[in-house]
């Protein structure tokens, strides 16, 4: 997997009494890689927000393999895996950056909606937005 990848230094506020990253800040670490790889590709959520556009989470999974501990660097890595008319869903893994070792594997599934989370059909409310995430989709799958 590796269009693209996001390092992460583990903070001790994402940590629990044992200093292992606490599950639900995993789901942050996918946020940012899914942030960080549309803003590489010149498409920044602040800006899109400014239009009447929005990316919401539909569903997320996550599957825990290891922990990742205090301090320790992760790779963060993501890429589309599916594009629908009204939504796409996201791939993702989280691995030690220095070993490579495997900790969560994960998957969000979004919406493509109005500010007012109505859904819309991508490709008829702002084509040139919808060929943006075509070419993504089509880069992430040929990397395969």
């Amino acid at each position: 997997m590796n269009p693209f990848t996001a390092e992460i230094r583990v903070q001790y506020y994402d940590t629990d009494k044992m200093k292992v990253v606490h599950h639900a800040n995993y789901i942050r670490y996918f946020e940012t890689a899914r942030t960080e790889y549309l803003r590489s590709e010149g498409l920044a959520y602040s800006e899109m927000e400014k239009g009447d556009f929005q990316i919401p989470i539909l569903s997320v999974q996550a599957k825990y393999k290891t922990p990742a501990v205090y301090d320790e660097l992760i790779s963060v890595s993501c890429r589309i895996v599916k594009l629908g008319p009204a939504s796409m869903e996201i791939e993702y893994e989280i691995r030690n950056a220095e070993t490579g070792e495997l900790h969560v594997t994960g998957r969000t599934r979004h919406g493509f909606t109005s500010h007012d989370l109505k859904p819309v059909p991508l490709k008829k409310h702002d084509p040139d937005l919808y060929a943006f995430f075509v070419k993504l989709y089509e880069r992430d799958q040929a990397a395969e």
